[in-house]
């Protein structure tokens, strides 16, 4: 199978130690961008029980990121759980050949980061609130 992008094993290694980590409270996130020179992702940040907001404001307005998120869902029966969240950040007013090479690499981030859940964003910060996170993983 031919890949467009590279996936180094350090990065394959960090998003396995990330998606195995005990969290009992707070969101953490994972972002990873594709280097275009190099054509290979490559890990930007990890946060720790940051706030959706804050997430949003540290996400390029101009470039796209793959981001696991470990989200904080509180359920109406006063349970929580911390599903991991696969959220597409590509922004309108991206570069169109950046948004290309990620949309072509993102099927094989999804498979390596194991992860089923996906939200795009396509429209900045406005897109990414608590409140639509909650509206898609409790409501589909």
């Amino acid at each position: 199978m031919s890949h467009t992008v590279d996936i180094p094993q350090e990065l394959k290694t960090a998003l396995r130690k990330f998606r195995f980590a005990r969290r009992n409270a707070g969101h953490a996130a994972m972002v990873v961008k594709i280097n275009k020179q190099k054509l290979i992702m490559e890990e930007v940040e990890q946060f720790d029980d940051i706030s959706i907001e804050d997430l949003a404001e540290e996400l390029p307005e101009n470039s796209p990121r793959y981001v696991v998120l470990s989200y904080e869902l509180n359920h109406s029966d006063g349970r929580k759980s911390f599903p991991l969240v696969l959220v597409n950040w590509a922004p309108t007013s991206s570069e169109i050949s950046l948004l290309t090479l990620h949309a072509s690499a993102f099927i094989d981030f999804q498979n390596t980061a194991d992860v089923s859940k996906v939200i795009e964003v396509r429209e900045g910060a406005e897109g990414f609130t608590k409140e639509v996170i909650d509206q898609k993983l409790l409501h589909g």
